[in-house]
């Protein structure tokens, strides 16, 4: 892998930021796979924030989210050998399903590692698409060690969710099509959880678009990238609470976070209520079923926690939820 070494300011050890070739080299690996996922332009956004907005629906991707782009880029780069053994991935959800779907493809055995808490939607996802789902308390660090404890046992290896630069290139690809399809671009809104998406795209975005502001969006119960950022190291959080269960991460990663402290130009959070509000928005002004964390982008328009200027992107990194989900959500509204 080809990268630039970088010094993160503020970070207390030097870390080696994904370049944009590396990126554009995770494009030619999953091209054949992945959902080229369309800008959709959305004039109601547009009406309400005074600029022309477009929504990046990766909610249509395969495995449903925008995570089986750095889970196939790493299980591809695995050797043969290795990968024939069969893998592993700690997830709450959406990195199970597109682990499980990456596996599938090259026909080797899966087994993910999700939540005690995990939705109904999210684990059904997984085991449709043949992957064996182990159960491990409610947070990250439960999720880790268990699918490290696997990974050892029975000799599977290990797909990290997020803090991998292999990850990390693969998350850019959708920044890298964002900046490929709008010559002009003002703000690019991403989800962050445990930094994988939004370390990728920023540094895409930042590199091909160096006057773009890139913001990162998180819930007001699970700020990990706005508390590490002020103390410029990862911090991990006592607790996270939000009905975005994609964001949840306790900690962000400590690559992420280099790339982070290297590109992102804004964080913001918002509550859930906001969260909600632009799930209802988005399905019927938008047409598109978004669960909680892909719909934050739009949450953070609708309640004005962001400004905008000239063309602005919100990514919908997910879709994974069911029918039960949604009406437990916004059937009472």
């Amino acid at each position: 892998m080809t990268t630039a070494p970088a010094q993160a300011a503020g970070t207390r050890a030097e870390y080696t930021l994904v370049s944009l070739r590396d990126i554009q080299e995770a494009a030619a690996t999953i091209q054949d796979v992945v959902v080229r996922t369309p800008l959709l332009p959305s004039e109601p956004l547009s009406e309400r924030s005074g600029a022309r907005v477009w929504l990046k629906p990766e909610c249509l991707q395969r495995g449903g989210a925008f995570k089986l782009r750095g889970a196939y880029n790493y299980v591809a780069r695995l050797p043969g050998a290795k990968r024939s053994r069969g893998v592993i991935a700690p997830s709450s959800g959406n990195h199970a399903q597109a682990v499980a779907l990456s596996a599938k493809l090259f026909g080797v055995p899966a087994t993910v590692v999700m939540p005690t808490t995990v939705t109904a939607a999210k684990r059904a996802g997984a085991e449709r698409l043949g992957a064996h789902v182990e159960l491990a308390g409610t947070t990250t660090k439960h999720r880790y060690d268990r699918a490290l404890e696997l990974a050892a046992r029975d000799g599977l290896s290990l797909v990290p969710p997020y803090d991998d630069a292999t990850i990390i290139a693969g998350q850019g690809t959708v920044g890298l099509e964002i900046a490929e399809d709008l010559e002009s671009l003002g703000t690019v809104l991403v989800p962050v959880g445990g930094g994988g998406l939004s370390a990728g795209v920023v540094t895409a975005i930042k590199l091909l678009h160096p006057k773009a502001r890139v913001i990162g969006v998180e819930p007001e119960g699970a700020p990990k990238l706005a508390r590490a950022l002020v103390a410029g190291e990862p911090v991990t959080l006592e607790g996270t609470e939000s009905i975005a269960d994609g964001l949840l991460a306790v900690r962000i990663g400590s690559l992420n976070l280099a790339h982070h402290l290297a590109y992102i130009d804004e964080v913001v959070s918002v509550p859930d209520s906001a969260i909600k509000e632009a799930m209802r928005f988005l399905l019927d002004r938008a047409k598109l079923v978004v669960e909680p964390s892909g719909a934050i982008t739009v949450a953070a328009i609708l309640s004005g926690a962001v400004k905008l200027n000239n063309d602005s992107v919100a990514i919908l990194s997910g879709g994974n939820i069911e029918w039960q989900g949604l009406r437990a959500l916004l059937g009472d509204e």
